[in-house]
């Protein structure tokens, strides 16, 4: 078993809500059964998922070991982009999924790494998943961290609650941005009649903010960077739709009809900064806009 101490820092907020914000991987329904077991404590106390926090209690969440699931390795090739003995960065292509799920029970990137690393990697929330910090959409592309044992896993974790894991993408946005920067500050929850989709959400949302800059203009298109302060699903994609610049390509948030040569959005994880677990450096990476990429921002400039 595995035990993480987490120190609230929000006034009155539900026990349930408080672990879901704090843990990844860790959904609202996983942290209510944990409560439920007993697996956490405030003061020697079983706390109750309505329990409302004050700032600064200290609660002892104890993770049951990991399960193997069913999961077989696979040889799926791998742009390694950073490996060592304690993580490992993947500049992920467009249709790899990370997570086996239905319909993609395997050919994922869990798959690969699984082949890759062997049983090195760390498991976490009762379930053996190789390390997975963040994720990455299907069709978007770019960077994403593994751990490969659990205490990078958990240091990993940590960072990515106090926004010291960074995350950059570059997208091509619908439209012409007024601004040359700007924050979309929005909770994002699911939608409330597509459940296959997110949207902004003021009321039951979970916290949101991205930050965005322009890269370049093109006629009816606009580049665009956008740094991730949190990491929700979907997150830039429901955030610029909100703003009324959805990312070519996106069929779910955007136009629903596909742009040749597009599989989905147009956004791709450039650059990743992140803590080292064990020496305590920071690490710096980037991985150059894939050639799809680059033939969309040609495209566009031919146009101009």
């Amino acid at each position: 078993m595995t035990t993480l101490t987490l120190t609230a820092d929000r006034d009155g907020e539900r026990a349930d809500a408080f672990l879901a914000r704090s843990v990844p991987e860790l959904t609202r329904s996983a942290a209510q059964r944990l409560l439920e077991r007993g697996a956490v404590l405030l003061d020697g106390r079983a706390v109750k998922k309505n329990d409302r926090l004050s700032p600064g209690a200290e609660l002892s969440l104890t993770l049951p070991d990991p399960e193997p699931v069913d999961v077989r390795p696979q040889d799926i090739p791998l742009d390694v982009v950073y490996e060592d003995g304690d993580v490992i960065v993947v500049n992920k292509p467009v249709g790899l999924v990370v997570h086996p799920a239905p319909g993609h029970s395997d050919g994922t990137l869990v798959n690969a790494l699984l082949y890759h690393c062997g049983t090195s990697l760390s498991g976490i929330n009762g379930q053996l998943r190789p390390g997975i910090v963040h994720r990455i959409d299907r069709d978007t592309s770019g960077l994403i961290i593994a751990a490969k044992h659990d205490r990078a896993h958990l240091a990993l974790a940590a960072q990515l609650q106090d926004h010291s894991l960074a995350r950059t993408y570059e997208a091509v946005a619908v439209g012409s941005l007024k601004e040359d920067s700007g924050t979309v500050s929005a909770p994002i929850g699911r939608h409330p009649v597509d459940r296959k989709k997110m949207a902004v959400d003021p009321r039951n949302g979970r916290e949101a903010v991205t930050y965005w800059s322009v890269l370049a203009r093109y006629p009816g298109y606009t580049h665009v960077e956008c740094r991730l302060e949190t990491g929700r699903t979907h997150q830039i994609r429901v955030h610029l739709a909100s703003t009324g610049h959805p990312l070519l390509g996106d069929t779910v948030y955007g136009a629903k009809k596909p742009v040749p040569g597009l599989a989905g959005q147009c956004l791709h994880a450039r650059r990743l900064r992140f803590v080292h677990p064990s020496t305590g450096k920071p690490v710096e990476l980037e991985c150059p806009l894939p050639p799809w990429f680059q033939t969309v921002l040609e495209k566009l400039a031919a146009r101009s």
